[in-house]
């Protein structure tokens, strides 16, 4: 038996080292198709934006308030993406979440195709509306997913790479929309959208949710409380930080949603006559936001890995300076002649994606694995109601009464509010952080 140990102990270190290697490869699998499937979440949102003059052209064309009217077509789709997002986190928490992810994203594929056909504008938000029901079931259970799969430690920089997808997806909607729609016509950037959801969909039923991996993680696999969803509200930073993006998606909902056709309707005469101008922009606008948003996003989870083991509240930091920085940028961006002015834009994009990888890496770190979905679903609710489902209506009827200068001065204010709320609630992330990381010891040691 003395001979047969350190045989015995080979075999243990090697089987050890094999399941990890299997757990990290499954990880970074599901990262990858949880990153893919996000993409074409923004190409979708952002298709929208980039056609938004035909489309006002073919179903507004004469109205006095055609701009407020366009404006509803962003918060037909949010009311129904944060109404049913709280529902559908709280079944998040319960059911497969590849499962909830897979129907959720055929769902926002199917009626992604369904607005290209569109025969009126009443019809188009209904489209828009069951885009958000789809969308409602990803978005809480996506990052849940990747917070389950990777420590502490490495999830900035995991769900960094999530996010990526928001600049790269944002920009690809507006450049492949713009393109598409001077093609073929509007409709058709909707409709090729759809085959690559629906094989995406496919793709998540055959993964497993990380918690069925292991049944010691109690704090993962047991059934959430009513005390765990109350310690949300009781949470100083998940309350703070959800107000912050609030406030950032109040500024950032709008202007993106109005960019390409402000630089198109009211900018326009700075550049050079084309038939094919607005494809131009949103190419541009596209390629801008694709490369500053990038490379923002990868600098901010880096960044906010990095300095946290020198200051504990260093996502809510790196997220409040961003913030600030790109609120001087936003205004010159009104007041610069074309084409200095895509530096501008450059860098208000390049600092407002810096808090995408921390803000939401500490709203994972506050809450507990048993109602993490929860947590995103609820934090989606507050920053759509009070955030962009606002803002894109609000700053379409300040244009028609005065100008985009006025509605974009109007709303890019929150920036500001976000980054002293942030620089606020840094005060109290290392507290909530321990707290929950002992809570689940707890769990593990009591079983």
């Amino acid at each position: 038996m003395i001979y047969n140990q350190p045989l015995a102990n080979c075999n243990r270190q090697l089987a050890m080292e094999q399941s990890f290697g299997k757990a990290r490869g499954m990880a970074h699998t599901a990262l990858w198709l949880l990153l893919a499937i996000n993409l074409f979440n923004y190409i979708d949102r952002y298709i929208l934006a980039a056609v938004l003059p035909q489309i006002k052209h073919d179903f507004l064309a004469g109205d006095p308030n055609q701009n407020a009217k366009a404006g509803l077509l962003f918060p037909a789709f949010l009311i129904s993406y944060m109404c049913a997002a709280p529902i559908l986190g709280w079944l998040a928490d319960r059911v497969s979440r590849w499962l909830l992810v897979g129907i959720s994203v055929a769902i926002w594929s199917l009626a992604t195709g369904w607005s290209g056909l569109a025969a009126s504008f009443t019809i188009l938000l209904c489209t828009r509306a069951f885009v958000g029901i789809g969308e409602a079931g990803y978005g809480p259970a996506a990052p849940t997913i990747i917070s389950d799969l990777y420590p502490l430690q490495r999830r900035g920089r995991m769900l960094a790479y999530f996010y990526l997808a928001m600049p790269v997806g944002s920009a690809l909607g507006y450049a492949f929309g713009g393109k598409i729609s001077d093609l073929l016509g509007w409709r058709w950037a909707f409709y090729l959208v759809m085959p690559p959801g629906l094989l995406l969909a496919l793709l998540c039923f055959f993964k497993r949710d990380p918690r069925a991996r292991s049944t010691s993680d109690t704090t993962a696999t047991r059934r959430p409380k009513l005390a765990d969803y109350l310690a949300l509200i009781r949470t100083p930073s998940y309350v703070i930080n959800s107000a912050a993006m609030t406030a950032l998606c109040f500024a950032i909902g709008g202007i993106s949603a109005w960019v390409p056709d402000y630089i198109y309707s009211d900018r326009g005469a700075e550049f050079a006559a084309s038939p094919n101008l607005l494809g131009n922009i949103n190419v541009t606008f596209g390629a801008i936001t694709a490369v500053a948003g990038l490379f923002a996003t990868l600098l901010g989870g880096w960044t906010g890995d990095w300095l946290r083991t020198r200051f504990a509240s260093a996502y809510f930091l790196v997220s409040g300076v961003g913030v600030l920085l790109a609120f001087p940028a936003t205004v010159a961006m009104l007041y610069v002649r074309f084409p200095g002015a895509w530096i501008c834009i450059f860098a208000a994009v390049f600092f407002l994606f810096l808090n995408s990888g921390p803000s939401n890496t500490a709203l994972a770190n506050v809450t507990l694995p048993a109602v993490r979905a929860t947590a995103f679903a609820l934090n989606i609710f507050v920053v759509h109601l009070l955030g962009d489902m606002i803002s894109p209506p609000l700053i379409g009827a300040i244009r028609d009464r005065w100008n985009m200068n006025v509605a974009f001065l109007a709303v890019s204010v929150t920036m500001l509010i976000a980054g002293i709320l942030w620089f606020w609630g840094a005060k109290f992330l290392a507290a909530d952080t321990a707290a929950v990381e002992g809570t689940a010891l707890q769990e593990q040691l009591s079983i």
